[in-house]
């Protein structure tokens, strides 16, 4: 391991490298007229900075024309959906929307084809559904529907909802949710 002067000016960026027996004091390093480059790094409770970035890193490594759904667990048990898509994802899953919406496909059908077209994988906490969006539309053309045990099941769940809600709301599948971003953007009612 390098000393602490082979590494040059300390920063933040630096500081991993340097061995603990050779950390040097926080107020040192604000204190040092650090290079313009070097970006300071404060304590945050702001998640969003660090899944904006996973989310960029994995959708690199997607293939084109994908819509990713990507879910970060929390430790406290809550959760953060993100969506991205990758090249050409955008302009198709808004097509796939409009077709599927034209069609009558509703939220079970959605639950169905994108089921059927999901490839799911981890990262730790997160957890990755990536959605080709080809054969989704390969199956909204072809008017792929939901089977009605499944659909009853759905129904069954919404009713139980409403049940323990208290709600005087009837068991109503909603709309097809959406696989592009002008869709998914709107409240779903």
């Amino acid at each position: 391991m390098p000393e602490p002067h082979a590494l040059g000016h300390p920063t933040r960026a630096n500081l991993a490298a340097v061995p603990r027996r050779h950390l040097y004091n926080p107020a040192d390093l604000d204190a040092c007229p650090c290079p313009a480059d070097t970006v300071p790094l404060v304590p945050t409770n702001d998640r969003a900075p660090v899944e904006h970035a996973v989310v960029d890193d994995i959708a690199s490594t997607a293939e084109p024309e994908t819509f990713l759904w990507i879910t970060f667990h929390r430790p406290d048990g809550g959760a953060t959906i993100r969506y991205a898509w990758t090249a050409g994802g955008e302009t198709l899953g808004n097509h796939i929307d409009q077709l599927a919406l034209a069609a009558g496909l509703d939220g079970a059908d959605w639950l169905h084809i994108t089921d059927r077209n999901c490839q799911h994988s981890t990262r730790g906490r997160i957890t990755i559904d990536a959605y080709l969006l080809r054969p989704v539309l390969a199956d909204v053309q072809n008017r792929v529907r939901c089977p009605e045990p499944r659909r009853d099941g759905i129904r069954r769940v919404i009713a139980s909802a409403i049940d323990a809600t208290g709600s005087p709301a009837q068991p109503v599948i909603p709309r097809w949710p959406g696989v592009g971003p002008s869709l998914l953007a709107r409240p779903t009612p």
